[in-house]
């Protein structure tokens, strides 16, 4: 009796010299997943794991954004799976924020990597998050802190407490942003209502809130855009 070679030996290396070929810029949703999934799934086909994946959660970031748990769901998924898809929402919100970080321009003045950033950390959430951005006196950010996780249609954080961190980051101004999970970024009053108050608490205090972003998976508002800050 002899082995034969698995199928999907052949496959991989095939998959392997494509990305090389192109960075993996030629390939489906479908096809890099499958690639990272045999980090984690040496010896078994991965083909229909990731395609599984991707129609469950409907492209490539729904899939790196699902929770363990939902991902677990998916026969075939294992702890070293979801681990290595974590790793790389990891990565990929290090790297957004690092851009974000290590650029020479005003944060104000790079609407497109703040927008990247806001959206690679909180537009997948299943739940509303207030995050707060720290910025220096030349509107560099200094850091950024998730100040409250909320509910599906809501979060809430008290102004004094805002003005509190910023002071204590040693921040001239800040940012805050909340995700929709509805899609929807349009402010709600009670949106309107807290801006206006943490505005007001950071002048009193000698600070200033920039902006205020409402962010999705596929869209954005800005208060300062709209002319409300």
């Amino acid at each position: 009796m002899t082995d034969e070679t698995p199928d999907y030996i052949g496959h991989r290396k095939r998959l392997k010299e494509r990305f090389v070929k192109s960075d993996g810029r030629d390939m489906a949703d479908y096809e890099l997943l499958e690639l990272i999934l045999t980090l984690a799934i040496p010896r078994r086909d991965v083909k229909p794991i990731a395609k599984q994946l991707i129609k469950t959660f409907g492209d490539f970031a729904g899939v790196v954004n699902a929770s363990p748990l939902q991902l677990m769901e998916i026969n075939g998924v294992k702890d070293s799976a979801v681990t290595v898809l974590k790793i790389i929402r990891a990565a990929a919100q290090r790297l957004s924020w690092q851009n974000l970080a290590s650029d020479d321009m005003p944060v104000l003045l790079n609407i497109d990597s703040l927008i990247d950033f806001c959206r690679c950390a909180m537009a997948y959430s299943d739940v509303e998050e207030l995050h707060i951005i720290y910025l220096d006196a030349k509107l560099k950010v200094i850091k950024t802190e998730l100040m409250q996780r909320g509910s599906l249609t809501g979060v809430s954080a008290s102004p004094r407490d805002i003005v509190k961190s910023a002071m204590e980051n040693k921040a001239v101004s800040i940012i805050m942003v909340h995700n929709h999970p509805s899609g929807n970024t349009k402010p709600s009053e009670n949106d309107k209502i807290i801006t206006k108050k943490v505005a007001e608490a950071c002048e009193i205090m000698g600070l200033k809130l920039q902006e205020h972003i409402i962010i999705s998976k596929s869209s954005y508002y800005s208060f300062r855009e709209h002319g409300l800050i």
